[in-house]
């Protein structure tokens, strides 16, 4: 239950509305007990009516609203239809009253577990934003999206209903004992008896019930995790003729968690036989006891009537024991999974000495940098060292898995090196918040990602949501893909699919580079951007690029060189290192693989189209 101990803030924080919903709760209790109160004694009233009945003794009341009732009553001279009348009426009132509670009670605890469930999933969802980019790689998008959603509502239940109900069933089961006990303390105690045996069960069931929770939680990751990962994938299994395997797999987790969850309800089900089972046998040891007593003393006939509307109120609460522990075990549980996430710290922070207004300009100049994946152990960087100067544009080549990507992700810090260190203006790379640095560093990634939004929102992402039109169409002028954007149906407003899949490779890739655009940075990296496009759409993007970079750095990272771009520097990665530095001219005649792939790449273009 410790984990559970994190929420109490979201208390504290919504106490005005826990303090006054605890108050409803005594309150609807306190008048739920007034009821067998007064039906006892109106038992024992016309008892006394009965023909040959012997004087009772003076029917005393534990609340001072029922002691008033009777000596309202005692002091009428009503007939006998008129007195059952009226204390008909009377219990119909407290029900009303008690009703009215129950609905504020209800007004105030439930609805401040909605509020906290909203508080929640902020929490959560602001945590996975600042969790690092590791994180992403080593969590399927499945299960964070189950603790944000699954895991959540279940906590949910313990900050409403499951505390509502404890206060509830504490409350009644007081305000019950405190009568009961006041009227006869050994028919309450044999009455009585046969809840220990009720706590023993419900102990040893919840303890079964925790350790299924958390493994039918992971059984529903995983079946989230697979049918999210089927939706995404969905073009390549249809290609690949897999949807009878991918139903097979899909089928195989379903059927775990349903065999864990019919296990978890199985369990579940020994609680509501085993309540009924008690409060059966309570409610026998109350009529048989008390038959024996009132056959002795008729005048605690009433008494009886009294006890056995006890037993029966307390129905409901001690059989919401076990539905409470159980709601309290899978919050329990629930909660233990977002706490792993919670209690995370970023890889990635801002420094406690950064400079939050320092712009982001300057040479940026990588010196004797390592740098290893952590989740893979693949080193990527090795030993290097790289001065780019304010305003020069370099392109840096080389074959897959060489690091080239990694440079970028490094100078964004979604990594820190191993060693050596990143300048910027002669200033360490963490001396920037991390928001300013990436504020002033457009990154078109290899992996393209648009949202389910209009073409316009994709390009303004980044910038404020007010950005003029007339901004958004130019960026998309300088990345060349204003023309076919008017060529659709609602132009800027049209509906882009789910992760883009309206639109070509190219046109994707052409909306990331106006979503770069906008921003107007200082550093622009493109990493593999033109990989989806003819060699005709990008030489002309490249010569709108050329002019909108002439006073921006810029790195371009690619697997094919761009004819008719001026590069300052030109570098060649192998395996994390740089093989070849140098411009155009001085590669050439170095004459190693970037002069080679120049050679090979005018060849294939003079083949495809012999007017380039």
């Amino acid at each position: 239950m410790k984990e559970l101990a994190s929420l109490n803030h979201y208390f504290w924080k919504y106490r005005k509305r826990f303090f006054i919903g605890i108050f409803f709760v005594i309150a609807s209790n306190y008048f739920a007990v007034l009821a067998p109160q007064i039906t006892g004694y109106v038992i024992s009233l016309v008892q006394q009516r009965l023909p040959g009945a012997k004087p009772a003794p003076v029917y005393h009341a534990e609340g001072d609203i029922v002691n008033k009732f009777i000596a309202l009553v005692s002091n009428k001279d009503w007939s006998f239809g008129w007195l059952i009348a009226f204390c008909s009426l009377s219990i119909l009132a407290i029900a009303v009253i008690r009703g009215v509670l129950m609905f504020f009670m209800r007004q105030t605890i439930i609805v401040m577990s909605r509020h906290i469930e909203f508080d929640q999933k902020n929490e959560v969802y602001q945590q996975y934003q600042r969790l690092h980019t590791a994180f992403y790689k080593q969590n399927s998008t499945g299960d964070l999206m189950n603790r944000i959603a699954e895991d959540v509502s279940r906590v949910r239940m313990y900050t409403g209903p499951a505390v509502m109900y404890l206060i509830n069933l504490i409350t009644l089961i007081g305000f019950c004992l405190v009568n009961m006990l006041s009227k006869d303390v050994n028919l309450t105690l044999m009455v009585l008896a046969p809840l220990p045996l009720l706590a023993i069960t419900i102990y040893k069931v919840n303890s079964i019930i925790n350790k299924k929770s958390e493994s039918i939680q992971e059984d529903l990751s995983n079946l989230t995790t697979n049918a999210q990962e089927s939706y995404s994938g969905i073009r390549v299994i249809k290609s690949f003729v897999q949807e009878k395997a991918m139903f097979g797999f899909f089928n195989q987790n379903s059927e775990k968690y349903k065999q864990n969850a019919i296990g978890l309800a199985k369990v579940e089900a020994l609680y509501f036989p085993s309540m009924a089972l008690m409060i059966g046998i309570s409610t026998l040891i109350t009529i048989f006891l008390g038959g024996m007593q009132a056959m002795q003393d008729p005048s605690k006939v009433g008494l009886i009537v009294e006890f056995v509307i006890y037993i029966n109120m307390l129905t409901f609460p001690v059989s919401a024991i076990g539905w409470t522990a159980s709601m309290i075990q899978r919050a329990a549980a629930s909660q233990k999974r977002l706490n792993e996430f919670l209690q995370l710290e970023p890889a990635i922070q801002d420094h406690p000495t950064v400079l939050p207004d320092e712009m982001v300009t300057g040479t940026i100049e990588f010196k004797q940098v390592d740098f290893t994946y952590p989740d893979t152990g693949v080193k990527a960087i090795q030993n290097l060292s790289l001065q780019i100067n304010r305003g020069e544009k370099i392109l840096v080549l080389g074959k897959t898995g060489s690091g080239k990507s990694t440079l970028a992700q490094l100078l964004l810090r979604f990594y820190e090196p191993d060693k050596g260190s990143i300048t910027v203006g002669s200033k360490p790379l963490h001396m920037y918040g991390l928001q300013k640095l990436r504020q002033n560093i457009s990154y078109v990634q290899q992996d393209i990602f648009l949202f389910s939004d209009t073409v316009a929102n994709n390009i303004r992402f980044g910038v404020a949501p007010d950005t003029p039109i007339e901004r958004v169409e130019e960026a998309a002028k300088s990345a060349s893909i204003h023309n076919e954007i008017m060529g659709f149906e609602n132009g800027y407003e049209t509906m882009i699919g789910e992760r883009g899949v309206t639109l070509s490779g190219g046109q994707k890739q052409r909306i990331s580079i106006a979503r770069a655009l906008i921003k107007n940075p200082e550093i622009i990296v493109f990493d593999d951007c033109l990989s989806a496009v003819d060699a005709k759409t990008e030489k002309h993007i490249i010569g709108h690029l050329y002019n909108y970079l002439q006073e921006k750095t810029a790195i371009i990272i690619t697997h094919r060189i761009f004819s008719g771009f001026h590069f300052d520097q030109i570098i060649v990665l192998e395996e994390g290192k740089i093989a070849e530095k140098g411009t155009h001219d001085q590669l050439m005649q170095l004459n190693g693989y970037y002069a080679e792939l120049y050679r090979m790449q005018l060849e294939t273009a003079a083949h495809q189209n012999p007017e380039i």
